[in-house]
């Protein structure tokens, strides 16, 4: 009876790849190379960003389009951050690796694996975001009988290491 104890899993405790976020910046003539950039990397519809704020250094006011981003919640989400992770050579800094999250950057789409160069993009880099958790966090984000989550129920940044490592074969330095 001890012995199944011991090897007995909590499912709750399981931690999943919730979303990956591709996202790039710019504005005019670049905004539209992200949008076809993103485009031809995910197949899905962007979405572009307005700003909310005033910024004159940078000529930003509210309402300018200042960059597009697309979500992936579906099934080819592990396949496309393989895809993305092999253009940074599979390697991560820790500093990269937050409590539910890691992000990282991509200086030139053509080092992500089977792109060829877009004449009419040109070089461009986009950012990387991936999100993790656990079953049980649509609890927060109910209507009726929301409710709160303990910091137990965040995934740790040394659990996303270990999952990395472990699945998807990533060195982290």
């Amino acid at each position: 009876m001890a012995e199944k104890k011991l090897n007995h899993k909590n499912p709750m405790k399981e931690i999943r790849l919730e979303k990956v976020v591709l996202n790039c910046g710019g504005s005019g003539d670049k905004l539209e190379k992200a949008v076809k950039l993103l485009g031809i990397i995910t197949g899905r519809k962007i979405k572009e960003v307005k700003s909310t704020k005033r910024i004159p250094s940078f000529g930003v006011r509210p309402g300018l389009k200042t960059g597009c981003m697309v979500t992936i919640r579906e099934k080819g989400k592990l396949e496309l951050l393989k895809m993305l992770l092999a253009a940074v050579n599979n390697r991560l800094n820790k500093e990269q690796i937050k409590d539910n999250h890691f992000s990282f950057g991509i200086k030139e789409y053509l080092e992500i694996p089977e792109m060829e160069y877009q004449r009419d993009i040109g070089i461009l880099g986009l950012d990387v975001t991936a999100v993790f958790c656990r079953a049980g966090k649509r609890v927060k984000f109910k209507k009726r009988k929301c409710g709160k989550l303990p910091k137990k129920q965040n995934v740790t940044a040394d659990e996303i290491i270990e999952y990395l490592q472990n699945k998807l074969g990533v060195v982290v330095e």
